[in-house]
């Protein structure tokens, strides 16, 4: 089976992100991104939905998070859109519970490769204290649910998918944003498996 795969590059005055992606990989990741705690979300997402992700960026950090988060949700859906094709044969649908310790994630029935973008976002924590790196420097950043809500939606509505991301129970920020983002993986990789029984688009329309 030839590999789905895509090149993505995203410039704009406020950013500048490069994307390769190979969805039938084997979690291999090579993220070089100025937030070191989101470079981490991004592997973990890679190593637990077996996609091959190498990602690079830099953004306007000196204004705020907001761009360069948004941004790279956009570059990331856009390349599972470009990657997926035709979405012959996909499962279309992906659901996955992911514990981290005392905390629970469910992306709850919750991908679903449908070509109409929604996303719901169930989730609440405290502000998560960040580095980020402008130019040789270290400076402090908060990370809090409303950025992250940034994020998933711009991939849900450049990836043309539905989701839902619930956040069930958990104390700690970092394990509830890390379960998050592996269920997230784990979700988008059953959601996009091929199904060799299927024939065509899983659609009664003919077309996702």
């Amino acid at each position: 089976m030839k590999k789905r795969t895509a090149e993505i590059h995203r410039k704009t005055k406020e950013t500048d992100i490069k994307i390769k992606l190979v969805i039938d990989g084997a979690g291999k990741s090579s993220i070089k991104y100025p937030i070191p705690f989101l470079s981490h979300m991004l592997t973990l997402f890679a190593k637990h939905g077996l996609f091959d992700l190498k990602l690079t960026a830099r953004g306007d950090l000196e204004v705020d998070l907001h761009h360069l988060v948004e941004d790279t949700g956009l570059a990331l859906g856009e390349a599972f859109a470009k990657a997926l094709g035709k979405k012959l044969k996909i499962e279309r649908y992906g659901h996955a519970i992911v514990p981290m310790d005392e905390s629970l994630a469910e992306v709850r029935a919750a991908v679903d490769i449908s070509g109409r973008p929604h996303f719901t976002f169930k989730a609440k924590f405290e502000k998560e204290l960040i580095w980020a790196e402008i130019g040789k420097e270290k400076v402090k950043l908060y990370l809090d649910d409303e950025m992250l809500r940034e994020f998933f939606e711009s991939f849900v509505y450049k990836a043309g998918i539905s989701m839902h991301i619930d956040l069930m129970r958990g104390k700690n920020t970092h394990h509830k944003i890390e379960a998050i983002f592996k269920a997230f993986g784990v979700a988008l990789m059953r959601a996009c498996e091929i199904n060799p029984r299927k024939k065509g688009v899983p659609s009664t329309k003919g077309k996702l």
